[in-house]
């Protein structure tokens, strides 16, 4: 009895996977015969017998991790000695440690040439194979198994009569349409599994600020109900108001944006309109109105979503709430806004505009009343009143709602007075302290 070792299979291979055994223990097996398909970490390789015989152990079950050097099966060669070999077989497991490449020089060769695949009789083309086997890849001799076919019924294109993956395609499409459409459709679905298991799905858990955020948009979906109000504000003027203010305002050390005049403009508008920047109780039988007005802005941050507030947005200049945008965007980005900046705030804004958006469905930031997304502005043209076409600097925005106590009617008009102050923004100076 002769242990068939597994050889070198790859460079750098030192184990392997057992996908499938041809064979089981007590089984006649003839020369090249396939015995067992393994999987490196590179190609699924298909190994044949080295000679005639009877397989009688399997040392590596099918799942199992074959190590390289070490015994794969043992078989009974025909017309053997089981005596001569038992003792044979002692003598190789004494000398498989110390001299692995002598233990077996014949099925060694054997197997090297089974692993480089060797070609038919040399230089003629399609000419029987030597051994009786074909050349053909471990991949095509399963494609050649999946469709109960033979290698020697098929005829090589490639070198020295390898049978290639499109040989056996064509052999199909030659015996029956049905029978390439399936084959086809093994290719692709296993093409489809690789590309699944290549991308597979990354788990983390949610924790942090994302938890929190997680927990109260659920909240505020399920227990507010939501009406939205869209609108357009022309800010030409707006945005030419700010040109002139920027010199200003970088000599301050501030950097002007356009969410300092959206803040300022907001609270103006809350002083028609004070039930926008109320809050419902948790009973739900209590208006509560604020008399400051502690506007939020939803900043994306690595963390995830942050809405810290600038406070008391009626009583600040611009330079001031322009002050304190900058340091706050700049504390949430960096994730470490104080407790005392995310609590207190009455209404919110929500500037998609500033990563591309034009259009958005907010949910209320719980328990304020309201929320505005503040689209990208854009250029386009609008008719004055003579009638004539000019280019307009045009900003659309969406509100949300909590319906329980404010109504289309309501948002409205509130919009109406903020959209007023940001179209004609020179009008801010009669309502400023």
């Amino acid at each position: 009895m002769s242990d068939f070792l597994l050889p070198d299979i790859g460079e750098g291979i030192v184990e392997c996977e057992v996908v499938e055994w041809r064979v089981a223990e007590g089984d006649q097996i003839e020369e090249d015969q396939p015995i067992v398909e393994v999987m490196t970490d590179k190609a699924l390789v298909e190994i044949t017998a080295p000679e005639a015989g009877v397989v009688t152990k399997l040392y590596v079950a099918q799942g199992q991790i074959a190590k390289v050097h070490a015994p794969l099966f043992a078989y009974q060669v025909e017309g053997g000695s089981p005596a001569g070999d038992q003792a044979s077989q002692h003598v190789s497991s004494h000398q498989s440690e110390a001299e692995p490449e002598a233990i077996q020089p014949a099925a060694r060769e054997k197997l090297n040439e089974t692993a480089a695949e060797p070609p038919t009789a040399k230089g003629t083309p399609g000419a029987a194979p030597l051994y009786g086997k074909v050349p053909a890849s471990p991949a095509v001799r399963r494609l050649v198994r999946e469709h109960s076919l033979q290698l020697t019924e098929i005829a090589g294109s490639g070198k020295d009569g390898r049978v290639l993956k499109e040989d056996v395609l064509a052999h199909l499409d030659q015996a029956s349409p049905a029978a390439a459409s399936s084959s086809q459709t093994v290719v692709k679905n296993r093409t489809a599994k690789n590309q699944a298991e290549t991308h597979a799905s990354r788990v983390e858990p949610l924790r942090g600020v994302r938890a929190v955020m997680a927990k109260r948009m659920v909240e505020a979906a399920s227990t507010i109900p939501h009406f939205h109000y869209g609108e357009e504000i022309d800010v030409t003027a707006l945005l030419a108001l700010r040109e002139r203010l920027k010199p200003l305002a970088e000599a301050q050390g501030e950097r002007l944006t356009l969410m300092p005049f959206f803040m300022k403009a907001m609270a103006l508008a809350v002083a028609e309109e004070p039930i926008v920047n109320a809050q419902l109780n948790a009973a739900g039988d209590e208006l509560h109105y604020y008399p400051q007005c502690n506007i939020g802005m939803a900043v994306d941050s690595k963390a995830g979503l942050m809405v810290p507030n600038v406070k008391n947005v009626e009583r600040l200049t611009l330079l001031e709430i322009a002050q304190e945008v900058g340091r706050l965007t700049t504390s949430a980005r960096e994730g470490r806004v104080d407790q005392a900046d995310l609590k207190g705030g009455t209404i919110s804004i929500s500037n998609i505009g500033a990563l591309g958006g034009t259009y958005a469905a907010p949910i209320i930031n719980a328990p304020e009343a309201a929320i505005v997304a503040i689209g990208k502005t854009q250029w386009l043209p609008r008719f004055d009143e003579q009638g004539a076409v000019q280019r307009r600097a045009i900003m659309t925005i969406t509100w949300a709602g909590d319906h329980r106590f404010i109504d289309g009617g309501t948002i409205a008009r509130f919009c109406n007075a903020w959209k007023g102050f940001l179209e004609a923004p020179e009008t801010m100076l009669l309502h400023l302290a």
